[in-house]
Formats: C-alpha cells, structure tokens, sequence
C-alpha cells in the first residue's frame, strides 16, 4: 500500500484498495487509447520541432559571427537560449523517454539520440528513466528529489549544513546540467571509498561524463568563438549565458514539478508489494503541473503536465494537453488533489520549500518580527550547540 511520508492527515485515507485498482485500470485506458491513435500528425509534430530547433540555432550562431555589434549578440544570444531550452526538453528529453520510438526512425529514437548535455544519454536514461520513474518522490531511492543534496522532508534530520542548502540549490540551477551530470554518476557514494572509486564500471562511466562536457565545451567556448574572429570574446560570452538561461529554465521546470508545497514524498515501505494502481497513485501524489499557454508547454517539453507525463513517461508529449482533463476528472471523482498553477506561483512555491527546509522544522512559521531576535538567537544556539541542545531546543519547539 502506497505510505505517505509520515503526514498527520493522510490524503488517500478515504480511498480502498479495490478504488486504487479502479483507478489505474481507468488510466490503463485512457494511455491504451493513445497509443492506438499515435499517427503521422504526431510523427509531423516532432520532426517540424526539430527542423525549427536547427534552424534557430543556425541562425542564432549565424548572428553571433558578428555579435561585436550589440544587436547581433542580443539577437544571436536569446535565439540560442531558446534553442537550447527547445533542444534540451521538448526534444531530448522526449526523445530518450522513448516516447517517439514508436516511428521507428533511427535518426529520432532512444537508443540513437544524443543531447546537448554534459550528461551523456546512456547514464541520464539510467537515473531518470528506470531510477526516478520507478521510485518517484520515495525518500531514500529518488535521488531527483532533493538530488541527494537537499533536504526535502521534514521526517529528514535537520542539521546547519542545511543552512546553505538555498545556495546550494541557486548554485545548481546555474549550473543544472553539471550537476545532473554528477547526479548521474551517483558521487556522493562512489567517491565515499577507494573500493567504489576504483570500480571499473564507475571509472568508464566517469570517463564518457568528462568526454561529453569535454566535446560540449569545446564546440560553445572554442569552435564557435574561434570562428567568429573578431568577435571571440562576445560569442564565448553568448554561448555561456544561453547555457545558464537553458540550466536556470530547466531547473525551474523541474523544480516546479517535483517540490511546490503539497505535493508528496513517501516511505520506502511504498514500494513493497506496490500494485500498478498503487504506482499510478504515487505518481499523481508526487507531481505539479503548471498552468499556461501552448508556447510555455512547449518550452517546457510539455513538463508543465508533470503530474501526466510521470503517469504516462513514454506517451509522446504533444498528447499531455488532450490527456490532461481526462486526469484531473479522475483526481476530482477520487477526492484527491490535482496541483497546477501558474509558472510564477509554482517557482516561488517550490523555494519557499526549499527554504523552510533548510530551517528548524517550525522555525520559519514561528517567526514574526516580535519574536524575530529571540528565533534568531535559537537558530544560532541549534547552529552552534551540538547535537544536545538541537535535541532539547526541538522538544521545546514540539
């Protein structure tokens, strides 16, 4: 039975286990009856963004040749952000789901397709495909929750370090797809040990990660610029902010699906004996959508149906728009919560999270501007004070 992490008011308390099995052989149909409608419109979609993704890249590198006058590289510059965005998560993304490799097209399929990511797609379809779509929002085993370095709970012990963990996080989302690259490669346990730094497996897949960002940096910070001669320096500078403008968006993008306030985490216990219904539960539990106009779903990679895409990973993402209210009817029939909002409300959602949990559970809803020298002198105490005083200070609190 799916276990939400440790809430006092449990949200799927009033539905059975015959409503759970119910329910997802409701959404067994509604993904059947998609893919036996997926036709040339749909094979048209996908190659008609591509072309539109190439030739604005094209273009927008044609501009930057000249990008020592400041219209050229302001035009050049955000053209090549929106490539990138386009590249990276309608396309990309997308396409490594296996969501188009019904076509049968070599040239657009899992199994073929290389991104523009550090991240090389082999190890990427690893973490996120068979990693995070299994284990979606389960403390302990979603490492794309939190990205094992976040707190993203409050069952999960506080301590200080958690302090900067807002850092942290802006940090990461400059530099997204080094971090996912690193994610990928599970550092954090493989550097732990000699034994786990010298296994073989871990060594070639940290080799092919340095060959990818060797092989990116190279055609952004050295080809490109080299080819625009006089205008070396103002190119390198456009190709490393349509990378942050791609890793900000991203990141945000991600950020508003997994963590905005009221969506779930779970126990471990939620995936022992878990039925299809009981998975199709977690994963509407788990996710937020993101309400908007066609072009945002677009650029988000259509991530802005969230809650559909980690219902259906491999259904082709065009499909999410039609798919969406046909969801949101099951949420409202089974009285549970759908969660989408507005792109600014779920960003900022998300990083209240994200600070809170850097708090004391409770400090931050404690605090008001009278007892604000008083909370701070306690944070600075639970900072200082050793495991001991944290221990008593929390009691207190409770």
């Amino acid at each position: 039975m799916t276990v939400i992490q440790k809430k006092s008011e449990n949200p799927i308390a009033h539905l059975s286990a015959e409503d759970i099995e119910i329910l997802g052989k409701e959404l067994d149909t509604i993904r059947q009856e998609i893919r036996d409608s997926l036709g040339e419109d749909d094979a048209k979609y996908i190659r008609r963004v591509i072309d539109v993704q190439r030739k604005l890249e094209l273009g927008s590198r044609a501009a930057l040749l000249v990008s020592m006058f400041p219209p050229a590289w302001f035009v050049g510059t955000v053209g090549l952000s929106v490539a990138k965005i386009l590249e990276n998560m309608e396309i990309g993304h997308n396409i490594l789901h296996g969501q188009w490799d019904w076509m049968r097209d070599p040239k657009i399929h899992s199994t073929t397709w290389e991104w523009d990511m550090a991240s090389p797609a082999e190890q990427w379809k690893h973490s996120h495909n068979e990693l995070h779509h299994t284990y979606t929002n389960v403390i302990g085993k979603d490492n794309d929750l939190g990205y094992g370095i976040m707190r993203v709970d409050e069952d999960q012990k506080w301590h200080p370090m958690y302090l900067a963990q807002p850092l942290w996080n802006f940090l990461n989302a400059c530099f997204f797809e080094y971090g996912i690259a690193a994610y990928d490669l599970e550092l954090g346990k493989n550097l732990a040990t000699k034994k786990r730094r010298a296994n073989p497996e871990f060594r070639a897949d940290a080799r092919n990660v340095l060959k990818k960002i060797r092989k990116q940096a190279t055609k952004d910070y050295l080809v490109h610029p080299v080819l625009s001669g006089p205008s070396f320096l103002p190119t390198l500078a456009a190709n490393f902010t349509a990378n942050v403008v791609r890793n900000l968006w991203s990141h945000s993008v991600i950020m508003c699906g997994h963590f905005p306030e009221g969506v779930e985490t779970f126990e471990k216990t939620s995936i022992e004996g878990e039925t299809r219904g009981e998975w199709y539960l977690r994963q509407m539990l788990g996710s937020a959508n993101i309400s908007g106009s066609k072009a945002m779903h677009i650029m988000t990679g259509n991530l802005s149906h969230q809650v559909e895409h980690h219902l259906f990973p491999d259904l082709p993402s065009n499909r999410y728009a039609e798919i969406a209210p046909k969801v949101k009817d099951i949420f409202d029939r089974y009285g549970l919560t759908y969660h989408s909002a507005p792109l600014y409300k779920q960003v900022a959602s998300a990083w209240h999270k994200v600070i809170r949990l850097s708090l004391p559970n409770g400090w931050l809803a404690e605090t008001t501007p009278k007892n604000a020298p008083a909370q701070v002198i306690k944070l600075v105490r639970m900072t200082t004070g050793g495991k001991k005083v944290r221990r008593e200070l929390s009691r207190a609190a409770a």
